[in-house]
């Protein structure tokens, strides 16, 4: 179908919808353009605003594993129930990859709708590609119990307005087996711990390049949104793969290798670590000073249907199925926990902060790896490789 014929069945379809087109005259319009109803899957006698509704769908891609299980359980399937809209359900390994994914699909219109963005680095990506949409927030007013401390951020990349809604945060911090090693020894090194000789082999840490050069800065005395000295991070990354026996490349593969004992340090998402802690792993999180913080979001790419987007983004927000999602998932929610009562099942997830105000959480600055992207994944995959 071309753009404009696609926009006047669009349009016609919002007419019936909306009560100003009889069913009569939709089909005959369904007809000319070459679409019956047995190509909905509906018959004749039962086409209805309902019965279009019901075959309405949007795409959500996920981070895969627990993540998306949370999700899927807790938000999209009650949110099928509910309206008749299905949610179709993918998964990206890495940011990079699923940009890629995106940007051969545009224009826009097409496969991919909402994604649960890396925060405010894919925010401003996405922002600056022009991939972005303007969010009708008052059609998402459970939008008014996200804490201002998640939103501010967003609206100053994007002129004050929001392309996503914030969704979840947490860290990628330390973690240790303090079977292996004891809390003092850990809490004593701090960020060296990751490059301590006498856990050679016995160290893991993430294949992406963001959170290796956020410690490396913390480990030769930088702060990692102003690098001032890339040589003497590149060096401490060389020094430490010597001592690296993994990098992981999901959630599932860090949950393995650090709940078999194949690793007894790595950095790790803090809501993984929280899941081995449920299961009985001696698994500890360390959160030290300017680790590295991030927010996620959903984000509503170009060309989707912005009614359906504002329903889903609106129905996610709701405190029953974010709660519940922050619980499965073991990342604290966005909402405020001053303006919405949180169980103490939240409470217990690491990194859950009850002021609302987030203070102390470092972001990685978009401008700053945004502009060094290219450069940092260039150096970071020829050290992993060995060079």
């Amino acid at each position: 179908m071309t753009v404009d014929l696609i926009k006047r069945l669009e349009e016609a379809k919002d007419r019936f919808m909306n009560g100003d087109l009889g069913r009569r005259e939709f089909l005959k319009i369904l007809g000319m353009a070459g679409v019956s109803a047995g190509l909905l899957s509906l018959p004749v006698g039962r086409l209805t605003p309902s019965a279009w509704a019901a075959k309405k769908s949007v795409r959500f891609d996920g981070w895969g594993g627990v993540t998306s299980e949370a999700f899927s359980k807790h938000a999209f399937k009650p949110f099928t129930k509910a309206t008749g809209v299905e949610v179709i359900e993918g998964e990206f390994g890495d940011e990079d990859t699923y940009l890629t994914r995106v940007k051969a699909s545009f224009p826009p219109g097409g496969e991919f709708n909402l994604f649960h963005a890396s925060g405010l680095f894919d925010y401003k990506r996405y922002i600056d590609l022009d991939f972005g949409v303007v969010l009708d927030e008052s059609k998402i007013p459970n939008l008014k119990n996200v804490m201002d401390a998640m939103i501010k951020p967003y609206r100053a990349l994007s002129n004050g307005t929001l392309s996503a809604v914030p969704y979840d945060y947490g860290q990628t911090a330390i973690c240790y087996n303090s079977k292996h090693i004891p809390k003092e020894k850990a809490e004593s090194l701090g960020v060296k711990l990751l490059w301590d000789k006498t856990l050679e082999g016995k160290l893991a840490s993430a294949g992406s390049n963001k959170a290796n050069i956020w410690y490396a800065a913390l480990y030769t005395g930088q702060h990692p949104n102003d690098i001032k000295d890339l040589d003497a991070v590149w060096n401490s990354l060389r020094e430490q793969r010597k001592l690296i026996k993994k990098y992981w490349s999901s959630g599932a593969e860090l949950m393995s290798l650090l709940g078999n004992e194949e690793v007894y340090a790595t950095v790790a998402w803090s809501g993984r670590v929280a899941n081995l802690q449920k299961q009985g792993h001696p698994i500890e999180l360390m959160l030290i000073d300017n680790g590295y913080s991030w927010q996620e979001c959903i984000f509503v790419i170009k060309g989707s249907d912005l009614d359906v987007a504002h329903e889903l983004l609106n129905f996610m927000l709701e405190p029953e199925c974010a709660i519940a999602v922050a619980i499965a998932q073991n990342y604290p929610s966005s909402l405020d926990p001053s303006k919405v009562e949180m169980p103490e099942a939240v409470k217990k997830i690491p990194t859950f902060d009850p002021t609302g105000t987030l203070k102390g959480f470092l972001w990685a600055d978009p401008p700053f790896w945004n502009s060094n992207q290219v450069k940092f994944g260039e150096m970071w995959d020829r050290i992993k490789a060995g060079g």
